[in-house]
């Protein structure tokens, strides 16, 4: 079957000798997923989900069963006060951007102690000036980077604090750049720090592509807000759209109110037909995380094997779902990318090209053939057009689909690179 895809025999042959070798990585990749499915398991009955809650309201809302026990569900997973989960925020950016607009009042200090976040919140705090920015409203921002080990300058993030300090923002995830990806571990011991410190900050962890990779979440270890995208991993790959917010009551309802307004808060938001694919897409998310995570340490193995540095390698320890890899040339990025594309189950026979997407810096190359149009749970890549020209690769719903787009991609870079 796989000469039917065009992958040649010694490229078939590599992947089925790393997949024997990453057997035990695999076990407890599975084992995780197993602990995590019991914890959506028992949320779902503990909340007593029913068909009813299926149902879903239009017009404003008003008690809306579904999507109230589906919020309950969310922060009993999450082991928090309160969450919001909602399809009328529209993606991880604005989940992001909902959290911190919501918390951070004018004269108030964001703090990011890991260093520059993800390029789309760049114009959202206003360190790239947009309009209605973070600092339109009068909110400053401060920065701490990472040490070159990639561990926490405790120093310099305790000469940051100051009065102003109303919330630190850490992402888990690496974004496009090569650091370490944070373990739950880590981010609990950045926040006692913090709250040492000054006890009344507030902590929110972009906790985007880091769901169900671990046994805990951030919200275990002390976060205030934990906050990510339905079309990542709790969706399930099912969930059409999405983003939600989980965390201490007080910020939940900021958010809230902040999502619709003042005086109403959660009461209203009509769900409409969207509830079966939220209820469904989380109780598939911990096995189909499971996917993605083989998949991402079978792609780290697979271009070890061929010379190429991989953000984590093979054999680190994995905290999210995202696999890079320095192409080193724009043709290597272009080429790896049209494999993946030409793997997908939607649109396989078109090619990916470079694009000006909003809130980027540079072109972005993206491939994402998937039921869910930008879907980064299914199997998808993409990087920035600029040196050292990194793929960031993602997703897979299921693992054969997951190994299959790996083996694509590097075949086309073979082809491309020797022709």
């Amino acid at each position: 079957m796989y000469e039917t895809f065009g992958i040649r025999k010694e490229i078939e042959e590599l992947g089925e000798k790393i997949c024997e070798q990453l057997k035990p990585r695999f076990e407890k990749i599975d084992k995780n997923a197993e602990l995590c499915q019991l914890k959506v398991l028992s949320a779902m009955q503990k909340n007593r989900a029913s068909e009813a809650c299926l149902l879903g309201t239009t017009g404003y809302g008003y008690n809306d069963v579904g999507r109230d026990t589906l919020e309950k569900i969310y922060a009993d997973v999450f082991h928090t006060e309160d969450s919001l989960v909602r399809p009328q925020i529209t993606c991880g950016t604005h989940a992001l951007a909902l959290a911190l607009m919501s918390n951070l009042r004018p004269g108030d200090e964001l703090l990011s102690p890991v260093g520059k976040p993800y390029d789309t919140l760049e114009e959202v705090i206003g360190i790239r000036p947009s309009m209605g920015s973070l600092a339109e409203y009068g909110i400053t921002y401060s920065q701490v980077d990472l040490l070159p080990d990639g561990g926490f300058d405790y120093d310099g993030i305790k000469n940051a604090i100051n009065d102003k300090t109303g919330l630190v923002t850490i992402q888990r995830s690496k974004g496009y750049q090569t650091r370490p990806t944070l373990s739950v571990e880590q981010i609990g011991e950045l926040i006692s720090f913090v709250k040492g410190i000054k006890s009344d900050i507030k902590v929110m962890v972009d906790n985007c592509y880091g769901e169900f990779t671990e046994e805990i979440e951030p919200s275990d270890v002390g976060a205030d807000m934990v906050v990510g995208s339905l079309i990542k991993n709790p969706g399930g790959g099912l969930a059409p759209i999405g983003g939600y917010i989980a965390g201490t009551k007080e910020c939940v309802e900021n958010a809230a109110k902040r999502l619709t307004s003042p005086g109403l808060g959660k009461e209203v938001g009509a769900s409409l037909g969207i509830l079966p694919a939220f209820y469904q897409g989380l109780f598939l998310a911990p096995t189909v995380t499971a996917s993605a995570l083989k998949t991402a340490i079978f792609a780290a193995a697979v271009f070890e094997k061929m010379g190429y540095e991989t953000y984590p390698s093979s054999d680190s320890p994995r905290y999210d779902i995202i696999q890079a890899v320095t192409l080193e040339s724009p043709e290597a990025l272009k080429a790896f990318c049209g494999g993946i594309q030409a793997a997908a189950p939607i649109d396989s026979h078109l090619t990916p090209e470079p694009w000006d997407m909003p809130g980027y810096d540079s072109p972005v190359i993206m491939a994402a053939g998937a039921f869910v149009s930008g879907s980064s749970i299914e199997l998808s890549a993409d990087g920035p057009l600029k040196e050292p020209y990194n793929v960031y690769f993602q997703g897979g719903l299921t693992w054969p689909h997951g190994k299959l787009g790996i083996l694509m991609a590097l075949e086309y870079m073979k082809r491309t690179l020797v022709s």
